[in-house]
């Protein structure tokens, strides 16, 4: 991929930023809570932050592995029903029950499940071996349908019941996730994989970096209207645990009663379990109100920690990675 290429510090330091991302994620929300007045300064520059986050990733997606992935599209239709279909479905179901006429919540819940797949889930799908050019092809997919795909979900689970600038939601989804994925890839295509040997080495911990800020400034932005003693907190952080456990547990059904190879049901559980949360807390405390964004702050805490602890659970021990693949 290129980014084994570069300065030794470079790389050492990606590597170790990975291995530690299940505890800097929280970590991002804990410095937001205790240095609000550092960190909310950084707000208005969150889009272009997070862009560059995105085209990190961009540059690794190349067109070709799309089109290999696209002759056998199973994998990716059974990860799109999952993730967009019926996660969301089951989210607004359950949400609803906990939290009856509170559209904000639900509002918040429903945006964190119509994000995108998260970028980190290639990292767990090389960890674990699995079909990396099919990682690929799912997150170059669910990017670029996303300024169509997340606002066409709000608007038929929520209709009337909030308003949506769906127009401004759709833009910010442009230039924070597509607009930067058609660049790296572009960069990528054109450059013959050149531009990612020369950048990526420094540009992967550089975006590392990005995301714990963009976490400590969207946190930052909430904590006046965040009390530890508020039970509705707890709540809120208990159903997100188990909406995260039930998206890995529909995701890895959907590979095993379709019956696809380790390699592909690896992808299918990672690529359509995670999502792109950074994205779903910026758009929620961009456009919706601060409640609405409660959701996707605290999702952040523990997505990586469960990812971890779910992929041990369904697919065994992390193979070892020291050969590089």
């Amino acid at each position: 991929m290129g980014e084994k290429q570069g300065p030794a510090w470079a790389v050492a330091l990606n590597r170790r930023l990975e291995q530690w991302l299940p505890v800097l994620t929280p970590a991002g929300v804990a410095l937001g809570f205790m240095l609000p007045r550092f960190f909310i300064v950084f707000r208005p520059f969150i889009p272009w932050i997070f862009a560059v986050m995105t085209l990190s990733g961009a540059l690794k997606l190349k067109i070709r592995e799309l089109g290999l992935a696209l002759r056998h599209p199973l994998p990716i239709i059974l990860a799109f029903v999952s993730s967009h279909v019926l996660v969301p479905l089951a989210v607004f179901f359950f949400s609803g029950l906990v939290f009856p006429g509170d559209g904000d919540t639900i509002s918040g819940f429903i945006l964190l499940y119509a994000a995108p797949t998260a970028v980190s889930s290639f990292m767990w799908v090389t960890m674990y071996r699995g079909d990396k050019a099919l990682a690929l092809a799912m997150i170059l997919v669910a990017t670029a349908v996303s300024p169509v795909v997340v606002p066409f979900t709000l608007s038929v689970l929520m209709g009337t019941r909030v308003v949506l600038d769906m127009r401004s939601i759709a833009l910010a989804l442009i230039l924070m996730v597509v607009a930067p994925t058609i660049v790296g890839v572009g960069a990528n295509e054109l450059s013959r994989g050149r531009v990612p040997r020369l950048l990526l080495p420094c540009l992967n911990p550089l975006a590392k970096f990005c995301l714990i800020l963009v976490i400590a400034a969207n946190a930052a932005a909430i904590v006046p209207h965040i009390r530890i003693d508020d039970r509705r907190l707890w709540i809120v952080a208990a159903l997100g645990v188990f909406f995260a456990v039930m998206g890995h547990c529909v995701s890895w059904s959907a590979g095993f009663i379709c019956r696809l190879d380790r390699e592909k049901q690896v992808t299918v559980f990672f690529c359509s379990a995670l999502r792109n949360i950074s994205a779903a807390a910026t758009l929620a405390i961009e456009f919706f109100p601060e409640s609405a964004a409660l959701p996707a702050l605290l999702g952040i805490v523990f997505q990586q920690t469960l990812a971890a602890l779910l992929g041990r659970l369904f697919l065994g021990p992390c193979p070892d990675n020291r050969d590089g693949n």
